[in-house]
């Protein structure tokens, strides 16, 4: 199965100019954890996500409102392509721990995301192996190294 088959290609995303606390807002609003940071034509230059947002407002101190996409999001994102293997994502997902990869064009251009709720669905419905999907949860579950404590 290819990505294309699975791509969400109605999905919010943000600028990297937006406060936080339009990003919060958002992803309350929609009930979502994640956004796309794209370019003003659409290119993806990074993502967001809630725990992003937690973290800064932790380690900053700032109100949400002034502190901006730019200096949380990931700026290394794992992308796929339409034309790729849906296994191909899920090594991905794997091996990087994401549960969300954002499929993209030739020149960058968001044209949707798979996460591993599409790729569960998917099994649940016969179009994938379900131990694919488990195996894939499992990896991105796993417990990554833990940083030293913040005081």
């Amino acid at each position: 199965m290819q990505a294309a088959e699975l791509t969400q290609r109605e999905i919010l995303t943000c600028s990297d100019r937006d406060s936080l606390e339009h990003v919060v807002s958002l992803m309350w609003k929609h009930d979502i954890g994640c956004l796309p940071v794209t370019s003003p034509d659409g290119r993806l230059v990074g993502m967001i996500t809630d725990r992003d947002v937690a973290m800064a407002a932790y380690l900053q101190g700032a109100p949400l409102r002034s502190i901006t996409v730019s200096s949380v999001m990931s700026r290394e994102v794992v992308t796929c392509r339409e034309r790729d293997d849906v296994q191909e994502v899920e090594r991905a997902m794997r091996q990087r721990q994401v549960r969300r990869v954002p499929v993209i064009d030739e020149v960058g251009k968001l044209l949707g995301m798979i996460t591993i709720n599409d790729i569960a669905r998917a099994a649940h419905e016969g179009k994938l192996p379900s131990a694919d999907v488990a195996s894939t949860l499992a990896a991105i579950s796993r417990p990554r190294l833990v940083h030293p404590q913040a005081d």
